[in-house]
């Protein structure tokens, strides 16, 4: 269902942009790195998150870790990572296929800067084996993201 979602979404909004299914798992960012043959730093990681009652989107870098304070900073609260059933329930993606594509319902999308350093990324896609190659501004512009700076470095 997670992956006909995004597959939806993408002949209605972008039908230039194929939805790449693999045999191998893409489930981690150096699997997917791997399936795909891009640096793990490619890999567009999206993060479930919730600041209270919030819940958000936070797509970054495969390589980047969130860094609290800037996090703080931008929007108000401490990070708390949806557990895997709350993610589903969010997304409909499961964990290792967690993407801003395709949702059941709007959440706010948010892009790391650390993005910006590729002309190519590479988001799940709705599934575990799944996922698009697309430029990180081309991602901001189909979800609605903001730019935001919230990791390390």
């Amino acid at each position: 269902m997670s992956l006909e979602s995004v597959r939806a979404f993408f002949a209605a909004h972008a039908p230039d942009i194929d939805v790449i299914v693999t045999d191998a798992s893409s489930a981690t960012v150096a699997l997917a790195a791997g399936a795909h043959g891009v640096l793990p730093a490619q890999i567009a990681k999206t993060i479930c998150l919730r600041v209270g009652d919030r819940t958000m989107l936070v797509v970054t870098s495969g390589i980047a870790r969130l860094d609290n304070r800037k996090f703080k900073d931008q929007f108000g609260g401490k990070p708390r990572m949806l557990d895997a059933a709350e993610v589903v329930e969010a997304t409909s993606h499961p964990v290792g296929g967690v993407c801003p594509f395709g949702l059941p319902a709007p959440l706010p999308v948010y892009c790391d800067v650390s993005l910006r350093d590729f002309d190519e990324v590479v988001p799940a896609a709705g599934a575990t084996n799944a996922a698009v190659r697309l430029s990180p501004q081309r991602m901001v512009d189909l979800t609605g993201a903001e730019w935001v700076d919230v990791c390390q470095g």
